[in-house]
């Protein structure tokens, strides 16, 4: 009996132990990433965004972070800077502000060396011209229209966007921050929540995709990339690499093949990337083969970073200061005054996640591809470019992705099988984490703009946003 005893103790002793070292372990991975989304996501809201950081923590972090109840953060205005650590400063993040750039993680790089990093012309940050107020939206920054004179219903207008901005579930918090809607080429109706404005640059998350389509497609347009050629990607031109044959089609399809687990979770690919990484596209593109390209579909950040820094190495041959291509071929020919691309710690813009713009520009930008890619009587894109980016990708449910983009194409055997059953199937849109979304509606002359932070996501419903706006329009 004492033998049995002692057994049973020593078994529990080397399970409690063993248990005691698998949550050590798990916490030593995963709670620098939770301090880092903290200290990223927290300076970049305040000092890109200008809001207060406490709401900031409380509304947005918390609820998403698993890790935030042990995180505490400090903010340095004086060095525009937010550090973040848990367990009374173990573990700790710091993201740096700089002008132009926003804030990017101080990691395999020290923040001296980070703050020297020179990707904008000096001279760009002091001319930036605001918009011209006398003139209407999109050409200015005037409000909206009277609705009315576009044939649209005034009062269901501002039903739906009162059902935008309401909260009838405290559990599942909507939390909109912003709504805009454009008819016909003009905006016709905008709200903002409390603390939110015109002027303020918003994060879109995963829009930034989206974004990256259009500088992919301006380079295309160029004759400098080639979507049926071997993606340039210096990991992978051996011959004997599988990879060697993947080509930029697939990676815009996100049908790559590479085995990256989009899974916003600690321990997976896309949070240690985004928040324990110093190259985001060197991570993503380390990744091996799970099956050929083509083969099937696998949705990935990693395969918008390894487009961004694509497109970084084709901008830099006329330069080192690669953001200059940014703003001289999409920001300044569309006005997006406020708009923010931020960097990884090697530079790189973040294309998967990380672009900034007032609710107004990113109704701009739907309005880009509503027009076929010209603006204002100059191609931006490529001619068919919109085409091929809301061409269906093989193998999606429900024909929902194109390139960079989601799409509500339907089921080729049930096309009212589709992501939003109230939408016409030629909407399409560049969608967020957290239900950001520019919506663009081609038969019904739409871009419908929602930003804010759902949590959980199933809070909103994207489907009842756009049926009650469409019920407005004529």
């Amino acid at each position: 009996m004492q033998r049995n005893l002692k057994f049973a103790i020593f078994g529990c002793s080397v399970f409690l132990a063993l248990f005691i070292a698998a949550v050590g372990w798990y916490g030593v991975k995963a709670t620098p990433v939770g301090s880092g989304y903290t200290a990223k996501y927290l300076c970049s809201n305040v000092f890109v965004s200008g809001r207060d950081p406490e709401p900031v923590f409380r509304e947005e972090i918390v609820p998403i972070n698993p890790l935030a109840r042990f995180i505490d953060y400090r903010i340095d205005r004086d060095q525009q800077a937010v550090t973040a650590d848990a367990y009374g400063g173990l573990f700790a993040r710091t993201a740096i502000y700089r002008e132009g750039y926003g804030c990017t993680l101080v990691i395999g790089i020290g923040a001296d060396e980070l703050r020297a990093q020179q990707l904008i012309p000096p001279e760009r940050l002091q001319t930036k011209a605001m918009p011209d107020e006398t003139l209407a939206w999109p050409e200015g920054d005037q409000g909206p229209v009277d609705p009315a004179g576009l044939g649209i219903d005034g009062a269901k207008l501002n039903q739906a966007l009162d059902a935008a901005f309401s909260e009838p579930d405290p559990k599942l918090r909507r939390n909109t921050h912003a709504v805009v809607v454009a008819f016909d080429g003009r905006l016709v109706a905008e709200r903002y929540a409390e603390g939110f404005t015109k002027d303020m640059p918003l994060l879109g998350w995963s829009m930034a995709k989206s974004v990256t389509n259009a500088l992919v497609g301006i380079l295309v347009r160029q004759g400098r990339l080639d979507l049926s050629r071997p993606a340039p990607v210096p990991e992978w031109q051996r011959a004997d690499d599988p990879r060697h044959a993947i080509t930029i089609d697939p990676l815009l399809r996100m049908s790559s093949g590479l085995a990256f687990k989009e899974i916003y979770a600690p321990l997976h690919d896309a949070p240690n990337m985004l928040y324990g990484s110093a190259d985001f596209a060197a991570f993503a593109a380390a990744k091996p083969l799970e099956g050929p390209p083509d083969s099937r579909w696998n949705y990935s950040s990693g395969t918008a970073n390894i487009l961004a820094r694509i497109v970084r190495r084709a901008a830099e041959r006329s330069g080192p200061e690669y953001y200059r291509f940014l703003y001289a071929e999409l920001f300044d020919p569309l006005g997006l005054r406020k708009a923010v691309f931020e960097p990884d710690p090697s530079g790189t813009f973040v294309g998967s996640s990380y672009f900034f713009a007032t609710t107004r520009d990113w109704a701009r930008f739907g309005q880009l591809y509503l027009q076929d890619g010209v603006w204002q009587g100059q191609r931006i894109l490529p001619e068919g470019w919109v085409q091929y980016s809301t061409t269906p990708t093989g193998g999606v449910p429900k024909r929902q992705y194109g390139a960079l983009f989601w799409l509500n194409a339907g089921s080729l055997d049930n096309p009212a099988d589709r992501r939003w059953p109230d939408a016409p199937t030629d909407a399409f849109a560049a969608l967020g984490f957290q239900e950001q979304m520019v919506i663009v509606i081609p038969s019904r002359k739409a871009v419908l703009v929602r930003l804010g932070a759902s949590a959980p996501r199933e809070a909103w419903s994207t489907n009842d946003f756009i049926r009650d706006v469409l019920a407005a329009l004529p």
